[in-house]
């Protein structure tokens, strides 16, 4: 886990640019900043799973990219594919992929990927050579980096940050504890 610092509540609320899971007027919202070469992303990922089975509707979970580049060498790249992956419908899968294939996210894996999930592999080539997602990277980053993210992964719970441990147990009891105060 990361130290966290900085202002502790979202700056920017979930909304039509972010990647979501779940009915949006579910009584909790779970915000994830990853980095797809992330250790610690990859062992939340089926935690995250997990709850979200457990949950049901009554939660929403929104992943905002967070690729730290100075560590994770492929982050960026692996970002901006699941954003390709998104234009054409199929964040989620990508998203899923990038972390079962952790150990595999160079360039040529990652356009492996988007064929095997069905994309326009050309398309998703191009769009990674020219960089076409970079910008939305950097907005969901520069998003993570004003509301105190400063490593990976950072939660919030409907607009707080998570400073608790993040296993299944720990980060499932704040979501019920965000559920009963909605209702």
């Amino acid at each position: 886990m990361s130290q966290r610092r900085g202002t502790g509540v979202l700056v920017l609320p979930v909304g039509d640019r972010d990647h979501i899971q779940g009915p949006a007027d579910a009584p909790a919202t779970l915000v994830e900043y990853g980095d797809f070469e992330c250790p610690n992303c990859r062992q939340a990922h089926p935690i995250v799973k997990r709850i979200q089975r457990r949950m049901g509707p009554r939660l929403r979970f929104a992943f905002r990219n967070f690729p730290l580049t100075e560590l994770h060498p492929h982050a960026q790249h692996a970002a901006e594919v699941a954003e390709a992956a998104g234009a054409q419908g199929k964040f989620w899968e990508m998203h899923d992929r990038l972390f079962q294939r952790q150990f595999a996210l160079d360039d040529e894996h990652l356009i492996t990927y988007a064929e095997e999930l069905g994309l326009d592999s050309g398309r998703v080539a191009r769009e990674l050579a020219a960089r076409t997602y970079k910008g939305r990277v950097r907005d969901d980053f520069m998003s993570g980096v004003r509301s105190g993210v400063n490593g990976t992964p950072t939660f919030f719970i409907n607009g707080a940050r998570h400073d608790q441990a993040w296993d299944e147990e720990g980060l499932a009891a704040a979501l019920e504890r965000a559920v009963a105060v909605k209702t």
